[in-house]
């Protein structure tokens, strides 16, 4: 878990309380599909299933969610962001996000789908032929 002075897990170069930790309590709510993107993964890096679980779109998100403790999560690169801004409905951003399990070294390489639902983005789910290496 990240406290606030920390610098984010999303590596923004912001602390975590004026990046994603902002998000977590509901208060304000990310603008940008590839802002939801970046705290979505800083939700996974603090193992904060319940926020995962609110900003998953309701058509696909899971009944419940049981985050591997033994991942650790070390840095995200996001490749590419298509549409996902101010006043688009749906936004795509592709990403590399970078992990350790039991010391050995893994990616997910996923082409995530976003939707905006009443000013709220919510994750849909990874394209068809997202590629996930490990």
């Amino acid at each position: 878990m990240s406290t606030p002075e920390q610098r984010c897990p999303c590596l923004s170069g912001d602390t975590y309380s004026v990046c994603c930790g902002r998000f977590y309590s509901g208060a304000t709510v990310p603008l940008t599909a590839e802002r939801l993107m970046r705290s979505r993964y800083s939700a996974y890096a603090c193992g904060n299933a319940q926020y995962l679980l609110n900003t998953w779109h309701p058509l696909t998100k899971p009944v419940s969610l049981d985050l591997d403790a033994a991942i650790t999560w070390r840095w995200l690169d996001i490749v590419r962001t298509v549409g996902g801004g101010l006043f688009d409905r749906e936004g795509v951003v592709e990403f590399i996000a970078h992990f350790r399990v039991d010391g050995i070294a893994g990616r997910q390489h996923e082409i995530s789908r976003f939707l905006k639902v009443d000013h709220q983005w919510y994750y849909l789910d990874a394209a068809p032929n997202s590629a996930a290496a490990g």
